[in-house]
Parts: structure tokens; C-alpha cells; sequence
């Protein structure tokens, strides 16, 4: 072990041993955490008009707190942004992360406190990169530097007077990371917060080819493209070849599962590790403590408050009816749960818009499954992400296939038609035979999903249609959208056909001849 390692390590010792002991039992964390997370909302506007003071317990906090999305607090966003102090956490609220998200065409801004950044953002990175020393004591990834591909936007002022900052995630943290991180991090920061993607790349090679890069972090698909620009940069083969000491990809954002046979072609190293983590604007959740076991743990003493509501109930929690909701103590395995979470920026029972899955309890390990918006029901199918990329990864194995993105929509039935569904996909290498690939992921979703299969089974369902599109046509959506880089991504999911047919017009502009 290095002697970095080791002080790393020895520092990080409370951390490791409080993961023990959430792994065991959470249940204390949580109720802690919301008796401290209600004891400082207490004296905010959004405390007082929930009577905060009267709270004793979780019973307490359902009751006087209705389960909301992001559109039901735009008042108190608004007091904010005009200024006002004490508004949903103690103090101004300084920050704010700017994300439209994926189910959503309009802005969100997401308030995010000092507190956030160091007792959760921050804390919940920390905890990764302990865990991942102690189970790795002769990495070398502390004598590299980490490279982030971030979102593009630099920090702005906005609000009564400027005296908000708004920007992406990534640029937030960055403008408040710690100073001893700017000596591993990679690119530099004008690089980092720059705008145009394509630019940023290019840039990001220039800078980083020569450097030792250790350990890159990002959402799969950017990191991919910015991979393969490094390989023809360097005039590589592959990435040992310019990063020989590459050891870690962290990511997030989307599944690893349809990317993950073309990352190990692109860096064949038997020293390169994979670990998923689950931070997003709210805050940092879980992260893979354990590269054999693809779930990730869930912090429960990271400042955040977790409830779950089984996604059949969903609807009408929101509704307002009384559902009540699952905590760390009484959720279940393999159950698709909306996630709602509080926290010391001020989001109280909050409704993040994911789902998730228990895959084991104590340890509590899960996986995303989906959004809470972004899923097919035209027909009472229910497909979820989790079904969707599961089945493509499936095909990809099974044909040798390679894909670089994809998008589902119904296509809605007529009076002389059945209902299916429309999968766009392009690909980076492309199955020898389109229409076996599509019989193997439609097979496949009904492995996965019996609503699918009934609904197929009955008629009322024909076979899927696949659309093969040219490459770089989710680029140009993306890049006329204004979402390319960082955290944006393709829609998987869509219960109609805007986002499809948008695609599919830019499609038909490239098959145009000259």
C-alpha cells in the first residue's frame, strides 16, 4: 500500500466504519437524520407553514408534509430567487443547480445550500472513493489525476440582484470543490465549464493525453464519444495506449449494462474497474460498494431522508390521497418504488422522479429503474427502463452487436391495425441480420416483462419495429435541443410520439440527397 493510500485510508477509517454499521442496521441514521433535518427546517417559511414545531416523529412529518414534485414548490423556488432568507433551509440559499432533466422541457432550478455540498455531495464522494481504497490498497489512482466530463455550463448569476449562482451540477461543485482536489483533477477548469461540446473534447485531448489519467467519471454514452476521439487524437489502438494507468470509470446517469462490451474493447486492461454511483442534483445517494454486486448501497447517513412509495400507489399520493409510504425499515426486495427523499437544501418530501428496486436488505443495495415519468403503458404493458435495457443488452450479446443509443414510442393502434412499439437505435456496429435482433429483443422484453408478454400473446400487440438511424442523428436531436455533454441524454422511454417523431425528421433530412 502507498503511502497516499494509507493516509487516505486512515482518514477516511470513521467513514468505513460507519458504512459497517449502516450496512447492518440503517434504521437508526434515518430516524437521526429526520429528527435533525426537521429541528432546522423549523424556523424557515416552508417549516412554519407545515407546522414544523409540532413534528415528533415520522408519523408526524407525513402528516403535516404532502408528497410533492418540483412544480408544487415553485413558490418558495420564486422567494428565493427574489432574495428572501429562511426560506426552505436556514440562511440564502446561494446556489442553485439548473436541470431540465430528462421527463421535463422546462428548467428546474434545484436549490443546493453549503450544507448540501459538504455534508452530502461532497460526503457521499468522499465515502466512494474510501470504499473503493479499502477494497483496492495497491491502487494507483491517487498518483494520477481524475478526469471529469462534466456538464457545460459555468456558474451565472441570476435572481434579485445576482445574488443566486445557477449553473449545472458539475459546474456548482467544481466552483466550490476543495482546493486540495484541483492538484488530481483533469482537464483544467476553463476547459471543464466550457459550452461546446465538441470544443471541450478537443480541448480535453490537447490537455490530457500526455497527462497520467487514473480515473475518468461521467455518464457512459459522452464518455464514449470522448474515448474514441482520444484513440483517433493519439492515433491509438486503444486507451492503455495513452492512459496506461487507468484504472477506475465511476459513472452514472444512465445504465452501463448496453455500453459496457465497448468500454472493455476500448480499454483491454485486466486493472480497469467499473463502479456506478448515483449522485444527482438532489444529492448523492448510493454508490457500488463492491464491483462484483452491480447494486448499488444506499447511504442512509449521508443528510438525506429516504421515504418510497410502491409505484402502484404512486398516483395517488400525488393526488393527495392518504398512501402511506415506505421507509428504510419497511420497504421490500424486488419492488419498483417512486423514491422521495428530504434534505438539507431544503426539498421536503420530495419526489425525485426515479425509481428504484431493493435488490437485498441490510445491507440495503438497489438499482434505478426507471423514471417515474419515463416509462410505455399505451396499452397496459408497463415496460420499464430496467426491461428495455436488460432485453437490448441481451441482443447485443446474443448477435454481436454493438449500439450507441436508442429511444422507444408507441405506435398507437388503428382500426384496421394492432398497437406496438417504435425502437429507433443506432448503432456502432450493427447485427448482421436487423430483423433476427429484433425478434431476439422482443423476446427478450417478454422474458422480462409479463404485461409485454401477455399483451403479445393476446394479439394486441405486434412484434416491435425497429428503425436502424445513421449515425450521429441523436447527436443533431441533441445538439438542436441545446443538450449535448454533461448530464443530457436521450429519452429512452416515451409514452407518445413527439420526441420519436422529432428524431425521426432529422433522420429523413440526412437521407435527403445532396
Amino acid at each position: 500500500m502507498s503511502f497516499i493510500n494509507h493516509i487516505v485510508l486512515e482518514y477516511g477509517s470513521g467513514i468505513l466504519k460507519n458504512l459497517d454499521k449502516e450496512r447492518k442496521d440503517p434504521v437508526p441514521f434515518q430516524r437521526n437524520i429526520l429528527k435533525r433535518l426537521v429541528s432546522e427546517g423549523a424556523g424557515t417559511v416552508f417549516g412554519a407553514d407545515h407546522d414544523f414545531k409540532s413534528i415528533r416523529d415520522e408519523a408526524g412529518f407525513r402528516k403535516n408534509v404532502p408528497i410533492r414534485e418540483y412544480n408544487d414548490f415553485q413558490n418558495y423556488i420564486d422567494m428565493i430567487l427574489a432574495g428572501g432568507k429562511n426560506i426552505l433551509w436556514p440562511g440564502r440559499t446561494k446556489w442553485m443547480a439548473q436541470s431540465s432533466g430528462t421527463s421535463s422541457t422546462k428548467s428546474k432550478y434545484i436549490p443546493i445550500t453549503g450544507d448540501n455540498l459538504r455534508k452530502c455531495h461532497f460526503s457521499g464522494m468522499t465515502a466512494m472513493l474510501v470504499s473503493y481504497l479499502e477494497s483496492n490498497p495497491s491502487s494507483k489512482m491517487l498518483s494520477g489525476k481524475a478526469l471529469t466530463l462534466g456538464g457545460s455550463t459555468a456558474p451565472r448569476t441570476a435572481g434579485k440582484n445576482g445574488l443566486i449562482n445557477v449553473g449545472d451540477l458539475s459546474g456548482i461543485m467544481l466552483a466550490n470543490s476543495p482546493s486540495i482536489t484541483e492538484f488530481r483533477r483533469s482537464p483544467k477548469k476553463e476547459t471543464a465549464i466550457l459550452g461546446d461540446f465538441n470544443k471541450k473534447v478537443e480541448l480535453i485531448c490537447k490537455e490530457c493525453s500526455s497527462q497520467d489519467i487514473t480515473s475518468i467519471s461521467g455518464v457512459p454514452s459522452w464518455n464514449l464519444v470522448m474515448l474514441k476521439r482520444i484513440l483517433e487524437y493519439n492515433n491509438a489502438r486503444n486507451i492503455t495506449e495513452v492512459w496506461p494507468n487507468l484504472e477506475l470509470f465511476m459513472h452514472g446517469g444512465i445504465s452501463m449494462e448496453p455500453y459496457r462490451t465497448e468500454y472493455m474493447n476500448l480499454i483491454p486492461s485486466q486493472n480497469m474497474h467499473y463502479l456506478e454511483n448515483y449522485n444527482a442534483s438532489e444529492g448523492y445517494f448510493a454508490f457500488q460498494d463492491d464491483e462484483k454486486d452491480r447494486n448499488m448501497l444506499l447511504l442512509c447517513n449521508n443528510s438525506v431522508y429516504y421515504e418510497f412509495i410502491p409505484l402502484s400507489l404512486y398516483a395517488k399520493a400525488l393526488a393527495g390521497e392518504d398512501v402511506e409510504t415506505c421507509t428504510i425499515e419497511t420497504v421490500r426486495k424486488d419492488v419498483p418504488y417512486a423514491m422521495i427523499i428530504s434534505t438539507n437544501s431544503g426539498l421536503w418530501r420530495y419526489s425525485i422522479g426515479d425509481t428504484v428496486m431493493f435488490k437485498s436488505l441490510f445491507p440495503h443495495k438497489m438499482k434505478i429503474t426507471g423514471r417515474t415519468k419515463l416509462f410505455i403503458n399505451a396499452f397496459g404493458e408497463e415496460l420499464m427502463i430496467s426491461n428495455a435495457e436488460e432485453a437490448i443488452t441481451e441482443a447485443c450479446a446474443r448477435t454481436g452487436a454493438i449500439i450507441r443509443d436508442f429511444t422507444v414510442a408507441p405506435i398507437f393502434m388503428e382500426l384496421d391495425k394492432r398497437g406496438g412499439h417504435q425502437w429507433l437505435i443506432e448503432f456502432t456496429k450493427r447485427p448482421d441480420d436487423i430483423d433476427a435482433f429484433a425478434g431476439i429483443l422482443d423476446n427478450a422484453i417478454c422474458d422480462r416483462n409479463s404485461d409485454y408478454e401477455a399483451k403479445r400473446k393476446s394479439n394486441v400487440l405486434d412484434r416491435l419495429t425497429l428503425t436502424v438511424l445513421e449515425d450521429g442523428t441523436f447527436m443533431k436531436w441533441l445538439e438542436m435541443k441545446g443538450k449535448v455533454g454533461g448530464q443530457h441524454k436521450v429519452p429512452k422511454l416515451s409514452n407518445d410520439r413527439t420526441i420519436v417523431e422529432s428524431i425521426l425528421g432529422i433522420a429523413s433530412k440526412q437521407a435527403l440527397p445532396e
